[in-house]
This record gives structure tokens, C-alpha cells and sequence, in this order.
């Protein structure tokens, strides 16, 4: 045992650092610059700009290379990769959106510029507000390789952010909008990152050599939803014409969703996005002894269109992660939205005065509302009824090939959109639950910055909710407030059909889709002339027949003949 320790003490540092320093340099990407490049760029920024974080690289090489028994790849870079964690200073329609805002708000670019970074590239723009200057978001954009604060940049959440986030401030409201703390008293290799395992010496001593950082056990911190809810928690300010703030919007709440939940005394975010393998594990390759409760990297979330995105794209956004992982991954977001997000049920179908009446029941599985986050995600129904010799007698909600709704009025006319139902009658009538802001003014808006409220709001509603108790962040708008039937848990609605002489019997199929990016959200930004905005519409015009996928379907068949009794008033 005493040689093992010596080995591990002695030996491992300076193995760790070969690797580290391999691992660095085949991870770099071929369109790095050229090395004067970098120091005459990285000359602009003080010495020490940087050194409170490492790079992704610094990490992986011995968080790598781990299996479960039965050789299920877990290991923490591969995973995290893939991740929309890690490609967030990668994302296009993230950096579309910030054009568009600077351009709807150009007093105020700067500013927009550094509080859109908080979250997006948090290594680059904590270093920055340390040295006392806003940071930039399209000089980091596409990544590059250039200066150390590309490199922090284009590295997204990394390791080194998360777990570094000290308990300081956690839940508050100081904490939200990416007010996490770490702490920068300590130098280079007394910084602490916290994980939930206790660490030995040996192991300790190869992270302070690789990483300059010393692991600490804080299951606490690192396992808590408020650790999560910290970039999670986007209150956004809304702006008039000279820049100015003029109220706030809510926009992105899922930890305070879930707060009003019965999830949060049972469930975490990480219980569900970053799902435990059932076996013991080793956490670490170098001599990594096995663990209890170890947590997947995957980060299991809602944007599978993102992921498809970034591997077709990856040479134009620098996409580490090869396509093939990315499109696990993608099919791993899919089966997650599939088993965990929501049941879908016909709880009565009959046949009354000459209609065909049908309630749909939808449960939402989620801790938060569905779908939660981004206003732009959006869940709805599609709804067909047939006779007996498979003629359709009514559609509500087809998606088309570009994304759009049949019947929605907000895919046909940005300034409107549809209401909540609690009954349909029409085929033009479509269930949308989703999250429509308006501006000042009262005019429908998808600009973050002009919105000042919510004019509907009907996402569905987590187990335990209380619509009408609820904080003001998370309430509920439009005509689902008075809906009865829209509660804690889901929402059941009737379809109303015409029989229109078809014969009998009559089956109702009812399917619900989500769409991480809506259609006129994309859309919305077509008329800005910027590179990044028509970048990300060429994208997504050419993707856009898989921007949604179904979630959960049912059907249900009426008997073979319709008696008088049941079809009277």
C-alpha cells in the first residue's frame, strides 16, 4: 500500500502532465493561429486573464477512458462534449439573437454584448469583469484558437465553472442571471473544485499538477439545483428606444417551476439531467478506484435540433465533438423528451348530436413547465379524425415541412398567435402550449430586450403547481388562468368533430410534438442584414422538416354503429 501511494504521489504528477500535454495539443483544431497571432492578441489582456479557470483539456485527459462493467462508454469529456453545455459559445442561434438585439438596441450593444456572455461563455467573461472590462461576444464568434480568451470562450461551460461555484449566495436571487461565485483569493493550485467524493491525497496531488486546482468533497453544492439555477435563472431587462431599462421579464424560470413543484422535495435537475449510472464506477483512468452515485456528463435537455445542427455545421462552428457522437447524442435528448416528458391519454370519445366528441388528457412528467427555458420551444397537438373507410374529417395541427403549423396564426402573422383552448371546433384552431411576449406596447414580440410581459402562458404545468398561488415569475396567462381543466400536472381538452356524414367507426389519433426552435422565432430574424442572423436562417430553412419531433401519440376507435341514443342531444 505504501509503494502504491509513493507511485501515485510521485509517479502520477508527472504521467498526468504527458497526457495533459498530449491531450492539449491533438485537441487543438486545424484552423488554430498562427502562434504570433496569439501573442500579439493575447498581449491585450493582463497576465493574468485567465488563470481562475482551465480549459476543458486540462481535465479530460484523466476524466476520460471510463466504462461501466459492462463497457458502456461514461466517460465525463466524451459525454460533455456533446453537450449544449459545452457548445454554448458555439451556438448560432444564441449569437444570431444577440445580433439581433444589438442591432434593435444599439446604445446599449456593449452592454448586451457582456450580459449575454454571462452565461453562454462564463470562463471569458468572469476573467474579463475581473480585470474590469465588458466582454465581447462576436469577437469570440465562430471560434478560433486564438487568444487565451478565445479559447475560454469558445470551451462554454466548462469543468473548471461549475465546479468551482462556492455555496456563497446559492438560491438567492443575487445568484441568478449567472451570479455564481468562485472564489479568487486563493492562487494557481490552492483554488478548490468541488465534487461529491472524497478525494485521496495521491489523486489530489496529480489534479493540483495538471489542473492547478485542489478537489474538495461538497456533495451540497455541486449535486443542488440552485447550482444549476444560477445560468438557468434569466431575468431579462427590457429596453426603450435610448437603451434604458424600462421593466424586467421573467425569461427563463425552470428552477422556480420547479420550486413550485412536488418534485423539489423529492427530485433535483441533476437527478434528471445527469442521470447516475446503477454501478459502482471509477471517476477517474489514472488508477481511479470504483464509485458509488457517479453522475452521467451527458446533460440530457430539449435541443436535439442544436445537436444535428452543430455536427452538420461543425467546420463552420468548430465543433470538437465528431458527428458521430453528436448524433448519439441527439437521439439520446429524443429518447430522454420520449420516456420522461409527458403521457398523453383519450379519456372520453362518444358521439352527441350529431359531433363526435373527443377529451384529450395530457400529463406532464417534467419538474418544470413544458416545454420550459427558451420561450421559443414550443409543444402542441395534432389531432386527426377518421371514419370507418379512413377518410380524414378533421386535422388540427400538421407540421409542414418548414417548421410551421397548419393553422397557427402566429407561423402565418408574427403580430398574432393563437389563443388557449379549452374546447376545439375548427381545424384552424390549433393547441399551442407555449410562452408569447409582448412589448410595450402590447404587440406580439420575439425581441427578449423590447418584451416587458407575458400575454399568454400555458406550458404545462409540473405535478403540484398551484396556478393560482403562483409567484409572480412563473404565472399563468391568457385564457388558461381561468381554464379549469388546465391544472398542476397537465390539461385536458375536448375536440368537437363534425361527423359530416362519415361512417362509422370513427378514430381519433392524438399526437404531441415539440420544437426547441419555433418557426417564426427563427423567422423573426430574417429581415436582419448581419452575417450571424442570416447564417443560422440558412440553417434552419435547411433543416427545418426536423425541427420537431413527436413526443407521445394515442388513438381511439368508436364502436361500429352509432345508435340513436348516442347520437342525441
Amino acid at each position: 500500500m505504501r509503494l502504491k501511494s509513493r507511485l501515485i504521489r510521485f509517479a502520477f504528477p508527472l504521467l498526468a502532465l504527458v497526457i495533459v500535454g498530449f491531450f492539449a495539443r491533438s485537441a487543438q483544431p486545424q484552423q488554430s493561429a498562427p502562434l504570433a497571432s496569439v501573442r500579439t492578441q493575447d498581449s491585450a489582456y493582463p497576465k493574468t486573464f485567465g488563470s481562475h479557470f482551465q480549459t476543458s483539456d486540462r481535465c479530460v485527459a484523466c476524466h476520460n477512458g471510463l466504462s461501466t462493467p459492462t463497457g458502456e462508454d461514461i466517460s465525463i469529456g466524451v459525454s460533455w462534449r456533446t453537450s449544449m453545455m459545452a457548445n454554448s459559445g458555439r451556438d448560432p442561434y444564441w449569437i444570431s439573437g444577440v445580433r439581433r438585439e444589438t442591432i434593435d438596441h444599439p446604445t446599449a450593444a456593449s452592454a448586451i454584448q457582456d450580459e449575454c456572455t454571462i452565461c453562454h461563455m462564463p470562463m471569458m467573461r468572469y476573467e474579463s469583469k475581473l480585470t474590469g472590462r465588458e466582454a465581447e461576444a462576436f469577437a469570440h464568434f465562430p471560434p478560433g484558437h486564438g487568444t487565451r480568451a478565445d479559447r475560454l470562450a469558445e470551451d462554454g461551460v466548462s469543468c473548471s465553472v461549475c465546479h468551482q461555484i462556492t455555496a456563497e449566495g446559492l438560491g438567492t436571487r443575487a445568484s441568478f442571471v449567472g451570479g455564481f461565485k468562485i472564489d479568487t483569493t486563493k492562487p494557481p493550485g490552492e483554488r478548490h473544485e468541488y465534487g461529491p467524493f472524497a478525494i485521496d491525497q495521491g489523486h489530489t496531488t496529480i489534479m493540483r499538477s495538471s489542473a492547478t486546482f485542489q478537489p474538495v468533497e461538497d456533495k451540497a453544492v455541486i449535486r443542488s439545483s440552485e447550482l444549476c439555477a444560477t445560468c438557468h435563472t434569466l431575468l431579462t431587462m427590457a429596453l426603450d428606444p435610448q437603451g434604458q431599462v424600462i421593466g424586467e421579464l421573467p425569461e427563463q424560470v425552470p428552477y422556480q417551476e420547479w420550486r413550485q413543484s412536488t418534485y423539489k422535495e423529492t427530485t433535483s435537475c441533476q437527478d434528471c439531467h445527469m442521470p447516475k449510472v446503477p454501478q459502482e464506477v471509477p471517476i477517474a483512468s489514472v488508477l481511479g478506484e470504483p464509485r458509488s452515485g457517479f453522475s452521467q456528463h451527458t446533460f440530457v435537455g430539449g435541443n436535439f435540433f442544436m445537436q444535428r445542427l452543430l455536427s452538420l455545421h461543425r467546420n463552420d462552428l468548430g465543433v470538437a465533438a465528431p458527428p458521430e457522437d453528436l448524433s448519439s447524442a441527439a437521439l439520446r435528448t429524443i429518447t430522454h423528451l420520449q420516456s420522461e416528458a409527458a403521457r398523453i391519454a383519450i379519456k372520453r370519445l362518444a358521439v352527441h348530436n350529431g359531433r363526435l366528441e373527443a377529451d384529450i388528457s395530457i400529463q406532464n412528467l417534467a419538474g418544470h413547465k413544458l416545454p420550459t427555458a427558451y420561450p421559443s420551444r414550443r409543444v402542441w397537438l395534432h389531432v386527426t379524425v377518421r371514419d370507418g373507410l379512413g377518410k380524414v374529417l378533421f386535422e388540427s395541427g400538421a407540421l409542414h415541412p418548414d417548421g410551421s403549423i397548419e393553422g397557427n396564426d402566429n407561423d402565418i402573422d408574427p403580430s398574432r398567435f393563437e389563443p388557449h383552448y379549452a374546447e376545439i371546433t375548427r381545424p384552424d384552431q390549433v393547441e399551442i402550449y407555449e410562452a408569447i411576449m409582448a412589448d410595450p406596447a402590447g404587440k406580439v414580440t420575439t425581441g427578449l430586450l423590447t418584451a416587458l410581459r407575458f400575454i399568454k402562458d400555458n406550458r404545462l404545468l409540473p405535478h403540484g403547481f398551484d396556478k393560482r398561488s403562483a409567484d409572480s415569475d412563473v404565472e399563468v396567462h391568457g385564457q388558461a388562468e381561468t381554464d379549469p381543466d388546465f391544472v398542476g400536472g397537465g390539461d385536458t381538452i375536448r375536440y368537437s368533430v363534425a361527423r359530416g356524414g362519415g361512417a362509422a367507426p370513427f378514430q381519433v389519433e392524438a399526437e404531441l410534438w415539440y420544437q426547441p426552435i419555433g418557426y417564426r422565432w427563427a423567422m423573426n430574424l430574417r429581415p436582419y442584414d448581419a452575417a450571424e442572423p442570416r447564417r443560422f436562417v440558412g440553417y434552419y430553412e435547411a433543416m427545418s422538416s426536423g425541427s420537431a419531433v413527436m413526443l407521445v401519440h394515442t388513438s381511439a376507435l368508436t364502436g361500429r354503429e352509432v345508435t340513436a341514443a348516442e347520437d342525441a342531444p
